[in-house]
């Protein structure tokens, strides 16, 4: 089965709505094309969603939210919920990466909290997975990443686990002067995919996209994109110029073309 892969890139407390408008109309006519072979989105902050709605709506470049609250509706002041994020325009939302687990308290069992609201309100997750360098040394990657998506997943049916993209970000490459070597990431994404199977059923696992981010840049992307177990890139910091991003989706558009030859 040949899965659709995507390009995406999260801005963090980055570009406001003004300096939005701007990226989306360069990037816009550098992305056109890519959309028969390649899905696409940027994650702005929630101040800049209004202006990314307007600003992208013409192309096929998605747009969502870094993060959601659990609830629909409620006393939570400063959160957003997922209603509140398609009512903004959004399609996707990114769920437990590494700063919030580091610096919010985020927590699996939350995050499988806000996987099943993003879910019921018709979001796609993005569901960050990753290990510290701690858990590196200490031989038990896989364990850990199989346990994190285990706990977020676990009141999915398998038909809502096909449509969850899992990002593969180890907590030590994100941010950092090296990533993941192609090799190392590609192990990773193949023991998720195991874990899919022995849990979801071999459908599942054989529709469901991992994707990996965590130092990625347009000079290493090509390498992670020869492993076919690896369904697309999630970018930080090279992709928070268009310039960035549209190397980024046409190194995935390539690795696409490869991929499912017409």
């Amino acid at each position: 089965m040949t899965r659709r892969l995507i390009a995406g890139t999260g801005w963090k407390m980055n570009i406001g709505a003004a300096a939005t408008a701007r990226y989306a109309a360069a990037l816009a006519p550098a992305v056109a094309g890519f959309e028969d072979a390649v899905d696409m989105f940027v994650l702005p902050p929630f101040t800049s969603l209004h202006a990314a709605r307007q600003a992208f709506s013409s192309s096929a470049v998605g747009i969502g939210g870094q993060n959601v609250h659990w609830d629909a509706s409620g006393a939570w002041t400063g959160e957003i919920s997922s209603p509140m994020l398609v009512e903004a325009g959004c399609r996707y939302v990114q769920l437990a990466h590494s700063e919030r687990l580091e610096h919010f308290g985020e927590t699996y069992e939350r995050v499988r909290r806000k996987v099943n609201a993003a879910t019921a309100a018709g979001l796609t997750p993005i569901l960050c997975l990753g290990e510290t360098d701690d858990d590196r040394r200490r031989g038990v990657t896989d364990e850990v990443l199989i346990d994190q998506m285990s706990l977020a997943l676990a009141d999915q049916s398998a038909d809502q686990v096909s449509n969850i993209i899992l990002a593969y970000e180890p907590r030590w490459a994100i941010g950092a002067s090296a990533a993941a070597t192609p090799d190392y990431a590609a192990e990773r994404h193949q023991s998720l995919r195991r874990a899919i199977d022995a849990q979801f059923g071999s459908l599942a696992a054989a529709r469901v996209r991992i994707i990996y981010g965590g130092s990625v840049t347009p000079r290493n992307g090509a390498a992670f994109m020869e492993h076919d177990d690896i369904d697309g890139l999630f970018v930080g910091r090279a992709a928070w110029s268009p310039e960035g991003f549209a190397d980024i989706a046409a190194i995935v558009a390539r690795a696409a073309i490869r991929r499912n030859p017409q």
